[in-house]
């Protein structure tokens, strides 16, 4: 395993996964953050991350089952009576296809999110989006061509060992297209599979046989009881994957795969591997 990454998705979603975010960055092997910019702690979140500078904080883009980031009445296509972004993806992911209308105000949010994080002042680590939404080829063209201006180097490619062969091809259409693009991306992912299940164990059993290339490592921490921290987080054990991550076991064995650590704009820095895959956009 040449390089890895360990990554806490849904930072500001609750003051309990800031603090989780907090407590295992500074005692355990966190790495990364995906900051929700719409949500209701994404303020204390941004406070957490700007007195942890060795913190990497990136977008996490929320278009499913969360709060925009604009107001409602400005995406009203998108949301439902309650302001919010539901949870039919399918759905809505055939509306961003086929309504012109919708992919409009779905550009509007996409880039009011990355206006959102760049006022924080935080470095832009990498890019992702709530539930993997950026495999959608609407959503994730939206991105990428927002995204140049706000600094965007870095993605998540949700390409699991031995996933999903539903998920196969299409994070084999979106490495391509990264290439093209000229974003680096992780070879492998893990947390997919394991959603809300990222516990010592599972943790220790993945690094024992942890795959070639670029790993990344997601999970869902938060201080606390175990009580769900939304409903649709339902079984989700939250205490298990923060004690997993500030594990001494699991440190160790991160350890001793000798591979490089950090977040995206650590493990891509000064590798090539940025300048070979923008070589490869321009050939392509």
């Amino acid at each position: 395993m040449r390089a890895l990454i360990v990554t806490a998705d849904d930072f500001g979603l609750h003051e309990r996964v800031n603090e989780a975010v907090e407590r295992a960055h500074r005692h355990g092997v966190l790495d990364c953050a995906s900051l929700m910019t719409g949500a209701p702690a994404a303020r204390d979140a941004v406070e957490r991350a700007r007195a942890l500078p060795g913190l990497r904080v990136g977008l996490h883009i929320v278009l499913a089952d969360g709060v925009p980031t604009l107001p409602a009445h400005e995406i009203p296509a998108l949301v439902d009576a309650d302001g919010r972004f539901g949870d039919r993806m399918v759905r809505d992911g055939c509306r961003f296809f086929l309504l012109p209308h919708v992919r409009v105000q779905l550009a509007r949010e996409i880039r009011a999110q990355f206006e959102a994080f760049a006022a924080t002042g935080l470095a832009l680590d990498h890019v992702n989006t709530h539930k993997h939404f950026h495999l959608h080829p609407t959503v994730l063209s939206l991105i990428l061509d927002i995204g140049r201006a706000f600094g965007l180097r870095a993605m998540r490619l949700p390409r699991e060992l031995n996933g999903s062969r539903l998920l196969a091809p299409w994070a084999a259409w979106m490495k391509a297209r990264l290439r093209r693009a000229g974003v680096a991306h992780n070879d492998w992912v893990a947390g997919i599979s394991a959603t809300g299940r990222m516990d010592e164990a599972t943790l220790l059993a993945l690094l024992d046989h942890a795959p070639e290339g670029v790993l990344e490592i997601y999970s869902h921490p938060a201080a606390g009881d175990d009580a769900p921290v939304t409903a649709t987080m339902h079984g989700y054990r939250h205490a298990d994957e923060l004690a997993a991550l500030c594990s001494p076991r699991v440190a160790r064995a991160m350890a001793a795969t000798g591979a490089r650590r950090g977040g995206f704009s650590d493990v891509f820095a000064n590798t090539g591997h940025e300048a070979r895959v923008r070589r490869s956009g321009q050939c392509a």
